[in-house]
């Protein structure tokens, strides 16, 4: 039985038999139409929730929870977890609202630029934008690190499986050759239209988060031949390098732009399933930012380094391989950046178009189809921004060496707007005009966007000390020593 609604029967092809349910009043008629057609089903999500919690917490998960040790040297060992704890709850609190926002979005296509649609309209078109600058720019730095990380990788190996005095050959330590070659798999993995499609790849690359910190734990007990005998430990010691290693943990958490992907594929959608999505994906994210800086810090004291696991000798198979996790782990979140930069540049470069779309009657959706496939992105526009995207990314990376600042300038800016500044005013939009909301989050929410405005400008005022961090990203991502 299908229930007719809204358009006139003209629509309905001639000859086709259409089951209509029975009106209880001519009162039904007058409101719904008597020549109404069939509502076409709302399309629906498919993730599960543990593909979700997968890929939002490989998005968290860096190359950056290499330098949580040194966090922790900047302050001592108590301050240090309490404001790694403190970042994670503020970036799940964004999230949050977030979720909250999309609730409001038209069904299933919740986007920044639906979100700001409804809240400021007028520069919804400039959020994507500098969404997509953000995504882009740390594309292009997770193939730089690639690019300085795998000779060290292939070297490390090669002395292992072989002997200290055979070189590997000339071309497996260019890392150009590198970035090339491992563009073969990452090209089909950044043409997928879901996010749900990468699940697998996230769980490869948590597997290679969970043997890093396998590292980590081991060494501490059984330190290796060769271990740097460790400096001080303190419970508290705050430094001057703390202005440049508190942004480090406050960006770790970054994720708001796949926030949105993973609501509208999510089976049942619902609030509480959101909420499992957040806490699970920060939660661990969390947990293994403490280990890691803990045990790090516990095994090297103030001797520590931007990249902890430089610092072990890498006379193993066992550490090598530890390297290698690296670079997978960075390999596989770069499709996790084309992804929401394509999106961001569908509707920065088609932006009346989705606002008309949006501003229309919902009941004109079209259901997803098996293949993910999005009615606002035609096949067309979704190869040619993946190709543009993808070349441009791997051009730029393929001969710069060294984009640190830029990168870094960008990441941050990006991702203080997107986690802290963007949520909050978003939600303030909506609820501070609304009777029934909930003042004190509605309060709650503004205040994240000044925390997101303070730690914008802290991160300016302190851009030197943030270049002497963000300039050895470089160095702290790939296996050199200091």
């Amino acid at each position: 039985m299908v229930q007719l609604y809204g358009a006139a029967q003209g629509h309905v092809e001639h000859g086709e038999s259409v089951d209509v349910e029975p009106r209880a009043s001519h009162e039904e008629d007058a409101l719904l139409g008597t020549d109404a057609t069939a509502r076409k089903p709302k399309r629906e999500g498919h993730a599960t929730l543990s593909s979700s919690i997968s890929n939002l917490a490989n998005t968290i998960i860096g190359s950056g929870m290499l330098t949580f040790p040194l966090a922790l040297a900047s302050v001592g060992i108590i301050p240090g977890m309490i404001t790694c704890l403190f970042s994670g709850g503020v970036a799940a609190f964004g999230l949050y609202l977030l979720s909250l926002c999309a609730a409001k979005a038209p069904h299933r296509r919740a986007s920044f630029f639906a979100v700001a649609e409804l809240t400021f309209p007028r520069a919804a078109v400039f959020f994507d934008a500098a969404i997509a600058i953000k995504c882009f720019g740390v594309s292009i730095s997770y193939l730089i690190i690639i690019k300085s990380l795998m000779p060290n990788v292939v070297a490390a190996l090669y002395h292992d499986l072989t002997s200290a005095d055979t070189n590997p050959p000339a071309w497996m330590l260019s890392g150009q050759n590198w970035i090339t070659v491992l563009m073969i798999p990452l090209i089909p993995l950044a043409f997928l239209r879901k996010l749900d499609s990468l699940r697998h790849t996230s769980y490869i690359a948590l597997f290679s988060v969970a043997y890093l910190v396998v590292i980590v734990v081991t060494c501490y007990f059984f330190p290796l031949k060769g271990t740097q005998a460790p400096g001080e430990i303190h419970l508290i010691h705050f430094t001057p390098n703390f202005v440049s290693t508190f942004p480090v943990q406050v960006f770790a958490y970054t994720c708001a732009q796949n926030l949105f992907p993973i609501f509208n594929e999510i089976s049942s959608n619902t609030q509480k399933r959101m909420n499992i999505v957040i806490g699970s994906s920060i939660g661990s994210a969390a947990m293994i930012y403490e280990v890691i800086a803990v045990f790090g810090y516990l095994t090297f004291g103030s001797k520590v380094s931007a990249n902890i696991i430089a610092m072990y000798p890498s006379t193993s198979l066992f550490i090598a391989t530890g390297q290698l996790a690296i670079a997978i782990l960075v390999m596989f979140s770069y499709p996790l950046q084309v992804h929401p930069c394509r999106n961001c540049l569908d509707k920065v470069f088609h932006a009346g178009h989705v606002a008309s779309k949006q501003a229309g009657d919902e009941e004109d959706e079209e259901p997803e189809d098996e293949h993910g496939g999005s009615q606002d992105m035609s096949p067309l526009k979704h190869t040619l921004l993946t190709i543009a995207i993808v070349a441009s990314g791997f051009t730029i990376a393929y001969f710069v060496d060294d984009l640190q600042m830029v990168l870094s300038f960008v990441g941050s800016t990006g991702s203080t707007t997107i986690s802290f500044i963007l949520p909050g005013l978003f939600y303030w939009k909506l609820s501070h005009n609304d009777p029934n909301s909930n003042k004190t989050l509605s309060r709650a929410a503004l205040g994240l966007a000044i925390y997101g405005i303070f730690i914008f400008t802290f991160w300016y005022l302190r851009n030197e000390d943030a270049e002497k961090y963000f300039g050895d990203r470089r160095r702290f991502c790939s296996c050199e020593k200091d």
